[in-house]
């Protein structure tokens, strides 16, 4: 059986170790684990860059340091690749940080830890990037077989649609922690799929909401555009309940 890399074993590694394993032996380098099962193996640092693909399944804010620890010492005929949950700031760095001779390709799956197992409708956005080993088809097509629906989308554009989607969603879910959102005897259907994003986002780590945040560059107009909303609202029933007082 033919094996693939991964570097990072977190709540998303252990995900894509699962979908990998139905076709590779998986070797994977994580500085906090080294207990190997089924077709999982932990391999050394040194180890996990003879493999001719890597998955880079890290924290978005490690994903430098990362690529630039391994750059010297990839063989030439790897092909990186980085599940990112944004996509223009890893593409860079890759671009940037590796040898020519080192293909490497973006993606981004549109499902986590807790999603993976009931969203029967999985989604990935890929990126061509740097197909120097011609494998993205390989790579693309294989997604496909376990039933994963491939988006192609360039680097910026899936920044600003992720910024008005992902970003939102966790945001309004974060935000919504923060005010004390709690179950009631008279709950709605709404506010109970209220309280379900908030489990759902705030299951995650602060590290990855904060991270989602600070990477994308269109988040922060996204947070500011909500801002506004809110101000023009509660303006809005300031001047409504102003009107009505004046028709008295």
């Amino acid at each position: 059986m033919n094996s693939v890399g991964i570097i990072g074993f977190g709540r998303f590694g252990k995900v894509l170790a699962h979908i990998l394993q139905k076709g590779f032996e998986v070797n994977i380098y994580d500085i906090n684990h080294n207990e190997s099962f089924g077709n999982i193996n932990f391999v050394s640092s040194k180890n996990i860059i003879k493999e001719k693909t890597i998955f880079v399944s890290v924290p978005i804010r490690e994903f430098e340091k990362v690529i630039n620890d391994i750059s010297p010492n990839i063989n030439e005929g790897t092909t990186i690749i980085d599940v990112c949950s944004v996509k223009k700031y890893p593409i860079d760095i890759m671009k940037k940080l590796l040898p020519e001779n080192i293909g490497f390709i973006g993606t981004h799956p549109m499902f986590g830890p807790d999603s993976y197992e009931v969203n029967k409708n999985l989604k990935m956005v890929m990126h061509k990037s740097h197909d120097y080993n011609l494998c993205y088809n390989f790579w693309k097509t294989f997604f496909k077989d376990q039933n994963i629906q491939i988006i192609e989308m360039e680097p910026d554009q899936h920044d600003r649609l992720a910024a008005q989607t992902q970003g939102v969603t966790h945001f309004l879910g974060r935000m919504l922690e923060e005010y004390g959102i709690n179950k009631t005897k008279i709950d709605t259907q709404g506010f109970r799929d209220l309280l379900d994003l908030v489990d759902q986002t705030c299951n995650d780590s602060w590290e990855l909401y904060s991270d989602l945040q600070q990477y994308n560059p269109y988040t922060k107009n996204m947070i500011s555009k909500l801002k506004k909303s809110v101000n023009h609202l509660e303006k809005q029933l300031k001047d409504t309940n102003s009107n009505e007082m004046e028709i008295k």
